[in-house]
């Protein structure tokens, strides 16, 4: 397939772009798939997975970003979706899981993407989240866990205050220290940094801060705020917040952000050996930020 200069022109500058836009103008899906196709380096991906959180409303919005993940799905096939809590709104009551699951996400199921969930703050008003932990469709293996993928390592995390916390640290570090995958992700309900409604929490940074830095974590990746914000490597790990699955709130910025909107989206992730290619989405298909996550930051 020929190259066009303006084709090769988006390839050669892609590192660069943090904002999202080309030209001055936003991304679409239809010039993803444009470049896609160009790009020989798509045939080293390693894996393809998407993230959303604060979905479980069963209402328009949440159909909107349904929609939109299921159309990038259909131009750029992927096999799993991170889900980083408040799965069932308004408290956790898994009798509604038809309603604000299966059937938002019926096609992207109908074709085998696997869902792997964490719990939030309103999925353990309910019997403290015990029948979401149970529920195969969030293919939980605990209120918290680990799982691979293609050389990319995901840690799901019980965020919640009433959390097991002296535990779940105990095996986050041994987790961690025994990983021999080079790509680490981990993620969970709450932020850490944040320029939304809640803002940086500051115990987690105290407690999760140094870990992350410790051992390569590169990507930490959680909701509560409903809004899209990716930060900048901080000491070698990048947040990103994609809580606006459903609905949304205002959002500002810091001095570590590169993006943020409150505009209903979700994040996709394609993973190469020595980079993870970042985009934000929206419920108009438009990929309206674009970010690149180095294995190891410099």
């Amino acid at each position: 397939m020929n190259i066009s200069r303006r084709q090769f022109l988006f390839l050669s500058g892609i590192s660069t772009i943090g904002s999202g836009f080309l030209g001055g103008k936003l991304l679409n899906t239809n010039s993803l798939i444009e470049s896609a196709a160009a790009n020989p380096l798509k045939k080293d991906l390693l894996l393809r997975f998407v993230s959303v959180a604060d979905t479980g409303t069963g209402t328009k919005g949440q159909y909107a970003v349904a929609n939109a993940m299921n159309f990038y799905h259909q131009q750029n096939p992927y096999n799993l979706v991170i889900l980083a809590g408040d799965n069932i709104y308004n408290n956790g009551e898994i009798e509604k899981i038809n309603e604000v699951f299966e059937r938002p996400y019926q096609a992207l199921l109908k074709n085998g993407v696997k869902f792997h969930a964490c719990l939030g703050n309103h999925d353990i008003r309910t019997d403290n989240g015990v029948p979401q932990v149970k529920y195969p469709g969030f293919n939980m293996q605990g209120r918290y866990y680990t799982f691979s993928q293609n050389k990319v390592q995901f840690f799901a995390l019980d965020t919640n205050g009433n959390a097991d916390w002296k535990n779940q640290l105990i095996w986050l570090d041994q987790e961690l220290s025994q990983s021999k995958a080079p790509w680490k992700v981990v993620f969970g309900h709450h932020p850490i940094y944040s320029s939304g409604h809640y803002g940086n929490n500051k115990s987690f940074i105290k407690t999760f801060t140094p870990l992350f830095k410790k051992y390569n974590v590169q990507l930490y990746i959680n909701g509560h705020e409903h809004n899209y914000e990716r930060t900048r490597a901080i000491d070698g790990t990048t947040y990103l917040i994609c809580g606006a699955g459903a609905g949304n709130r205002p959002v500002g910025r810091s001095q570590w952000t590169e993006y943020s909107t409150s505009d209903l989206s979700f994040a996709a992730y394609d993973v190469y050996a020595d980079r993870m290619e970042v985009s934000g989405i929206d419920t108009k298909n438009r990929i309206f930020d674009r970010g690149i996550i180095n294995l190891k930051s410099v």
